[in-house]
């Protein structure tokens, strides 16, 4: 299960969860998630590559392309935020743990 940790960005003070860890919902659903995060491009992306390399091989590589994509973008999607501007605002010790596992100091 990912774990969330809330993002703010300092100067719009607009707040985003994050997430760390293994995604679920990108395993069972590739793409979509991150196009309902607003990431529209990195979403599209995934969505046709799984679909270009399932074509190839009867849908095995759609299993593949999901299993190995929800590894890679919840820490990728946290770490984009933070690229941004955002900051960790949640609880010290969720905050101590996301930096760890982000590799963020």
């Amino acid at each position: 299960m990912a774990m969330r940790v809330m993002l703010r960005h300092p100067g719009s003070g607009l707040v985003r969860p994050g997430f760390i860890g293994f995604s679920w919902t990108s395993l069972f659903f590739g793409g979509f998630p991150a196009l309902l995060r607003g990431d529209l491009l990195v979403g599209l992306a995934v969505i046709a590559v799984s679909i270009l390399l399932g074509a190839f091989s009867f849908g095995l590589a759609w299993f593949a392309v999901n299993g190995v994509w929800a590894f890679l973008y919840n820490n990728n999607y946290s770490r984009r935020l933070l690229e941004q501007g955002y900051e960790l605002a949640d609880e010290p010790g969720i905050v101590a743990e996301a930096k760890q596992r982000l590799g963020v100091f």
